[in-house]
């Protein structure tokens, strides 16, 4: 992931076939209710709101390249659980106890819109839906739902998003070394990163070996989109407030710009190599974060 990669006519036309099967599936998956019920409400609009969907993206993509079939119900499944479990930590972190924001995914935050009580039992309730989810997926067997729950379980508990964010509340201001921003980083993203793509691994029946690199490559991969984050922070056009890094010890605040984009280069090229001796079959994921990180550190200069 180190060069210019041009995605084709075909590549735009098989990720918006993709982006507009999951939108259906999430639909499916969380249907409206009543008018009157606001949780219900706050979810579908917490996770159904216009969004990159990297991750569900990313989990179908590395399934694919990985040999797995699609047209298998069970992988949108996993793709929608993903995807459901990140829209439950992005309201936690937007809520005032936590950071505070007014914006998120370009319209206001849940709690904005809804309340905060209405926002918090919305994400609780996203969390719950996840792993229902998981546990119903049609085309899988009951030992692939059983290690997807607990990869997905692993990533948002106590050594994964909550420590995370736990880390970045009671330490971001502090003075901190750049190995402990690092590990911060590790825990508010690379897990989830890791969790989807051990979930298409288990989709696609790979080996101990593929999975192996796979788990080295959503670490580079999640360090890399940390430090994109933190690069674009004072941006326009991202969708949410702007600066809300400030006053905190990122990698970004302890390197500099230009170190920390040359950080976030190594790591992509670490991933790629990690991806690379995955699976070569398949570029799809390749090409994918390619065109993602070149639109997203367009942004930047």
């Amino acid at each position: 992931m180190t060069d210019h990669v041009d995605i084709t006519a075909d590549q735009e036309s098989d990720l918006l076939h993709l982006q507009q099967t999951l939108h259906a599936h999430l639909e499916r998956l969380l249907p409206a209710g009543n008018p009157s019920d606001k949780v219900r409400a706050a979810m579908r609009a917490g996770t159904l709101a216009p969004g990159k969907r990297i991750r569900p993206l990313l989990l179908l993509l590395a399934a694919r390249d990985m040999g797995c079939d699609l047209h298998q119900r069970g992988i949108f499944h996993l793709a929608c659980a993903v995807e459901m479990v990140h829209a439950a930590s992005l309201i936690l972190d937007d809520i005032p106890s936590m950071d505070n924001a007014l914006m998120r995914r370009g319209r206001p935050t849940i709690h904005r819109e809804y309340g905060e009580n209405v926002a918090i039992l919305a994400a609780v309730a996203l969390l719950s839906r996840a792993f229902e989810v998981i546990a119903v997926a049609p085309d899988l067997s009951a030992g692939q739902k059983t290690e997807a729950i607990a990869e997905l379980s692993a990533a948002v508990g106590l050594q994964g998003l909550v420590q995370g964010q736990f880390q970045d509340l009671h330490d971001g201001a502090k003075s901190r070394s750049p190995d402990a921003v690092a590990l911060t980083n590790e825990l508010k993203t690379s897990v989830l990163f890791r969790a989807t793509l051990q979930m298409a691994a288990i989709a696609a029946d790979a080996s101990p070996q593929v999975r192996e690199n796979m788990r080295f490559f959503a670490q580079d991969l999640g360090q890399a989109f940390q430090l994109l984050d933190d690069l674009i922070d004072g941006c326009k056009h991202t969708g949410k407030d702007p600066f809300q890094d400030q006053g905190k010890s990122t990698l970004v605040q302890l390197l500099g710009t230009q170190d920390a984009e040359q950080r976030l280069r190594e790591h992509l090229r670490s991933a790629e190599g990690h991806l690379n001796s995955a699976c070569d079959r398949g570029v799809a994921t390749r090409q994918y974060m390619h065109a993602l990180f070149t639109q997203q550190l367009a942004l930047c200069h």
